[in-house]
């Protein structure tokens, strides 16, 4: 192959990572979608194609559309890439990590969308690729992907881009959990936004619950009200722990203007059997 073609791989292999991160939600993933995308291309003649950028993103679109239906295991999804840890304060050599992943509230809503949905949302809304090229991939007109992304926007409903865990986010989210824990209905109501969306992830699947009322009429249960405040993602969040020290559930929190607009919970223990979770407090299990 010629210098030229490799050089123009190793200019879009960022993107490409990038593109099939997002889709897969696992850095081990899409390393191998884009270096199959690679052995792919070395395979074919270069001045056959017209536009490599545009081949590439759809060799990497269908092979990442490949490993979305192959996925049937639920442990197998990439639960273990969340950055989960004991929330001491902003770490500035952890800013790329944490703007690199995968946030757990996007992460689960992804999870419960179909392979076609979850690919044309994120191709389209995340990296402005045409329909007519996701209708490629897909093996659908422009018109059906349009609606396949329209779907997924619609369930996705959450702020995609990463977000810091800001001291007013924090107290906007243990304002949430000591409400909970007192059963302040008003309390909740004040600091949920009225079109909240609260998904958890369990062992039948992933429920959804939307709407302050809704939501804080269910808050007490679960982990809401009570656990280890950590940072999930970047996001404030708390992980709560059965008395043996086995963790019960994660919950991640998005705020927005000073209410929550996003919960996320996984409460799986296939799932969190898979996350790299901190040590429970001392105090779990204390006086068994």
């Amino acid at each position: 192959m010629p210098d030229t073609m490799t050089e123009v791989f190793e200019a879009q292999r960022d993107r490409l990572r990038a593109v099939a991160h997002r889709v897969l939600g696992s850095h081990a993933d899409a390393e191998d979608v884009v270096q199959e995308a690679w052995l792919r291309l070395s395979r074919q003649d270069a001045a056959a194609i017209d536009n490599l950028a545009g081949w590439l993103t759809t060799v990497v679109g269908r092979l990442s559309l490949d490993v979305l239906r192959s996925r049937r295991s639920r442990p197998e999804a990439p639960y273990d890439e969340i950055v989960v840890a004991v929330d001491e304060g902003p770490a500035p050599e952890d800013d790329v990590a944490l703007a690199d992943s995968v946030g757990l509230a996007l992460l689960v809503v992804l999870e419960s969308l179909a392979p076609g949905e979850r690919l044309a949302f994120v191709l389209h809304d995340l990296f402005a690729v045409p329909f007519e090229e996701i209708g490629r991939i897909l093996g659908k007109t422009p018109g059906a992907t349009k609606m396949l992304a329209s779907r997924a926007r619609k369930k996705v409903r959450t702020p995609v881009g990463p977000s810091g865990a800001g001291k007013s986010q924090r107290e906007v989210v243990n304002a949430f959990l000591r409400a909970a824990r007192d059963g302040d209905f008003e309390e909740l109501l004040r600091v949920l936004d009225p079109e909240v969306r609260l998904t958890v992830d369990t062992p039948d699947g992933v429920v959804v619950v939307l709407g302050a009322t809704n939501v804080a009429a269910g808050a007490r249960i679960g982990a809401a009200a009570g656990g280890q405040e950590v940072l999930v993602g970047g996001l404030p969040g708390v992980v709560a722990w059965h008395a043996d020290g086995r963790p019960m559930s994660v919950v991640a929190f998005t705020v927005v203007g000073g209410r929550i607009t996003g919960i996320a919970a996984v409460a799986d223990p296939a799932r969190l059997a898979a996350m790299e979770l901190p040590e429970p407090p001392e105090t779990v299990g204390a006086g068994r």
